[in-house]
């Protein structure tokens, strides 16, 4: 058989196999803590260059399933951390629950990589498909299944403040579209052979749209600062008692840790604070019960003249059953209850259990603790003239609950969570980054209280003014500005999302009607 006749049984080629890995390489170090975002500018660029040519769909499906596999594997990777050393299952378990979740998310740059294949055959230029594509895409992962927008592209800016300022505008959906628009570019600039005039202008296009969201962010910096100059404020004592899991629920334990909190809360010779802030179930026990731990908690609220919020279980109990929730209670400096918030959108398979029929084993991550109920909405929590929007853990990556209490009057927000499931890997660095688009997308202020840390002070443009070391006892004091001004995406959502989504409707209609005239 000669060469011209042999059967290719290889489906795709050694270099465009590694120029897929090295886009999920670059991905992986665009997000912290080992990387920087501005890898994120590039990191795409390697795949559109293995997409070139005449590819199939199956091979762009392909393809497109190798960057999103090993960018998700490096970046999910503490889940297998948290099924080991949490879940107590044995590590190859731990691996395949990862390996798992990251297959899911690797679907979505599959059928984006096939789509650019796609859109390229009906000669669609790249810098329109690829931003539309991958951000209706990331938007599809956020809600679907109850979302997951963990690390979604656009997060991976989130020390950059004046590109994260359009956030106000777009949300994170507007970022990702520009780090997809600017990789569409570059790769355009760099690989795709046309006329000088075409390169060039190509060039200042991208030039163009760098300035513009560059400039109206150090606009937007520049005016939220000099209004947070004559804001109101709220003085914030934040307690990170670093408790570790393994005494945590345990009842011998339990007063020592309360005693951490309140030690933390009051520093000698510093001023007592407006609030003082503890971390998602700081409190080890039922608040609600009258005991002797309850009443040290209200001894120290009465005794330093401060609000206190705090997380703790709850429970309401009916005839035949009760439900837990995760909640956070706000006691005045008299040591009332003057509000209590449930956690709405819960953790899949940590603090409930879908599909439990389907997977039973499943249940061994939550044994002795059952599903979670969920709470009847966001209510911001009356403090004093102000309110405020309780974020429990996960809610902080959820841009509409951050929206909600925006809407429903919230002046600023506090993110309680426990991050010590995650230990030292990349996790509590991640779930930080996601945390800072809550307050640019709001022109909220941001005090996140984390059990063994990142807890942070965040302010109004996203900056960090004051954060904490993981795993450390600390105590951090700050300043939250209070804000009522309304954003455009506090205002109207997502609705350059929906932009998005109907402009590839309408390109995929194009190309319909376009096809059709042609046979």
């Amino acid at each position: 058989m000669s060469p011209k006749n042999k059967i290719n049984f290889r489906i795709l080629e050694i270099n465009d196999l590694m120029l897929a890995l090295g886009s999920g390489w670059l991905l992986i170090l665009s997000f912290p803590k080992f990387g920087t975002g501005l890898l994120a500018w590039l990191s795409l660029v390697p795949l559109f260059y293995a997409l070139r040519g005449e590819k199939t769909l199956t091979q762009g499906l392909l393809l497109g399933l190798v960057t999103g596999l090993t960018a998700q594997v490096g970046i999910m990777y503490w889940i297998t951390h948290v099924v080991v050393n949490y879940g107590y299952l044995p590590y190859p378990v731990g691996i395949v629950a990862m390996l798992l979740l990251s297959a899911y998310l690797s679907l979505y740059t599959g059928l984006f990589a096939a789509a650019v294949v796609y859109l390229r055959k009906k000669e669609v230029p790249l810098w329109i498909g690829a931003p539309l594509l991958w951000t209706c895409l990331e938007y599809a992962r956020s809600h679907l299944l109850t979302g997951f927008p963990w690390e979604n592209l656009g997060y991976s800016q989130y020390l950059q403040l004046p590109l994260i300022q359009i956030a106000d505008i777009t949300g994170v959906y507007g970022v990702t579209f520009f780090i997809v628009l600017v990789n569409a570019i570059i790769y355009e600039v760099l690989f795709v052979p046309g006329a000088k005039k075409i390169i060039l202008a190509k060039i200042l296009v991208l030039v163009g749209l760098f300035l513009m969201v560059y400039g109206y962010g150090i606009f937007r910096i520049q005016e939220i600062s000099r209004q947070m100059t004559t804001a109101p404020k709220v003085a914030v004592r934040i307690a990170q008692g670093n408790i570790d899991q393994s005494v945590k629920w345990n009842p011998q334990y339990q007063r020592e840790t309360v005693e951490i909190h309140t030690a933390l809360s009051m520093p000698e010779k510093l001023s007592t604070p407006d609030l003082v802030v503890w971390p998602e179930t700081a409190f080890p026990a039922f608040f609600q019960d009258v005991n002797d731990l309850q009443r040290v908690v209200v001894g120290f609220v009465k005794q330093s003249k401060s609000w206190l919020l705090f997380g703790s279980p709850t429970y309401d109990r009916q005839e035949k059953n009760s439900t837990l929730f995760n909640s956070a209670f706000l006691l005045s400096p008299e040591g009332t209850i003057m509000g209590r918030y449930d956690k709405v959108h819960l953790v899949p398979y940590g603090e409930y259990v879908p599909l439990r029929r389907f997977f039973p084993f499943i249940n061994k991550l939550v044994e002795g603790i059952g599903d979670f109920g969920t709470g009847p909405g966001y209510r911001p929590l009356t403090f004093g003239p102000y309110r405020v929007g309780v974020l429990i853990c996960y809610e902080g990556i959820f841009p509409g609950a951050a929206r909600t209490y925006k809407q429903e009057g919230a002046d600023f927000l506090v993110n309680l969570t426990n991050d010590a499931w995650f230990g030292q890997t990349s996790a509590p660095y991640q779930h930080l980054s996601m945390t800072v688009f809550r307050a640019v997308e709001n022109r909220l202020d941001v005090v996140r209280a984390a059990n063994t840390g990142i807890s942070a002070f965040i302010d109004a443009t996203g900056k960090m003014t004051s954060t904490s070391a993981l795993f450390k006892k600390a105590f951090l004091d700050g300043n939250v500005h209070i804000n009522k001004g309304r954003t455009f995406y506090s205002a109207y959502g997502d609705v350059f999302a929906y932009i998005c989504i109907m402009s590839l409707i309408i390109l995929s209609t194009v190309i319909t009607i376009r096809r059709k005239r042609h046979d």
